[in-house]
């Protein structure tokens, strides 16, 4: 009797990287429906529903810029107090198990650094900066936690034209300066528990000032005063700037984002492997159309799309 067995169907592009390379499977996967370039999914206009209640605001005392809420809204992204959608609810799975790693868990201890978060992906337009920002709104919302966004993509900085707010000293304006407290270029918001760290001055020299010994102590200035704070890099794509790979190494988590039908397997490959120096790498994958399980977060609440 002729036992034949049908060719194994060759896994997804991220069940492949997770056999060949050992990491956590991918972190969720987000419908983005129109798989829009970065930074631009699709507009969400929805009707409010009651708002969570406000936490206390952190120690700080200072002046708050006010964040867009209606430039988020038309460009899809979570809105503080907003209505619960497919999105915000993908960002909450994916935050709880960032933070479980930064935080620990009765079975597992924190790691290094795991409060320091890098967003990457291999090439530019494949949804890093769209999910850097919401999983920063996120974990805005936490209870327990903080959360600073910092704008790592020093050629081409996005988050703050985003948020509908101007330029300001950043990161690396605090590498170039040891004059400079890397404290004094943070803007804090007036979303509760969301502050924002530009990217500053361009210069020539941005992987040179990475890593350089200074940038240990100018990022552990940013939590030394705040356990509670999180922080997260919106880097360069690995494989269009240097920056990335140097910023690997002073994070404890790297999150990669792999846009659907568009990242090749090659080109996660090669972004992976300059991601070395950070030893926990989870992959998430972005603009999906389509779920084998039929799930469509944020219906049960009657927003679901």
């Amino acid at each position: 009797m002729n036992k034949y067995s049908p060719p194994r169907k060759p896994g997804s592009l991220l069940e492949r990287a997770g056999e060949i390379y050992d990491y956590i499977p991918a972190v969720r996967t987000i419908d983005q429906h129109d798989n829009a370039a970065e930074g631009q999914p699709p507009a969400a206009d929805r009707q409010q529903i009651s708002a969570a209640p406000q936490r206390p605001v952190a120690a700080y005392d200072g002046p708050r810029v006010i964040v867009d809420r209606d430039k988020l809204r038309e460009a899809g992204f979570i809105v503080p107090d907003g209505p619960v959608t497919g999105i915000s609810e993908e960002f909450r799975i994916i935050k709880r198990q960032l933070l479980m790693v930064a935080k620990g868990s009765p079975k597992t201890a924190p790691v290094p650094h795991g409060e320091r978060i890098l967003i990457c992906s291999a090439h530019p337009n494949e949804g890093k900066t769209f999910c850097a920002l919401n999983l920063a709104l996120s974990i805005a919302a936490e209870k327990d936690n903080e959360v600073l966004l910092v704008d790592a993509d020093f050629a081409k900085p996005s988050i703050l034209s985003s948020l509908g707010l101007e330029g300001s000293k950043g990161l690396m304006d605090a590498l170039a300066d040891p004059e400079l407290p890397v404290e004094n270029c943070i803007i804090h918001t007036d979303i509760p528990g969301l502050a924002i760290l530009p990217a500053g001055d361009q210069t020539n020299a941005d992987t040179e000032y990475l890593a350089s010994a200074r940038t240990e102590q100018v990022l552990d200035r940013l939590t030394r005063h705040n356990p509670n704070r999180i922080v997260i890099f919106d880097s360069p794509p690995a494989l269009s700037a240097s920056p990335a790979s140097v910023l690997a190494t002073h994070v404890g988590q790297v999150l990669m984002v792999v846009k659907a039908d568009e990242t090749t397997e090659t080109a996660l490959r090669d972004a992976l492997s300059l991601m070395g120096g950070c030893e926990h790498i989870q992959l998430l994958l972005n603009g999906t159309k389509f779920s084998p399980t039929g799930r469509r977060f944020g219906s049960y609440y009657g927003y679901g799309e």
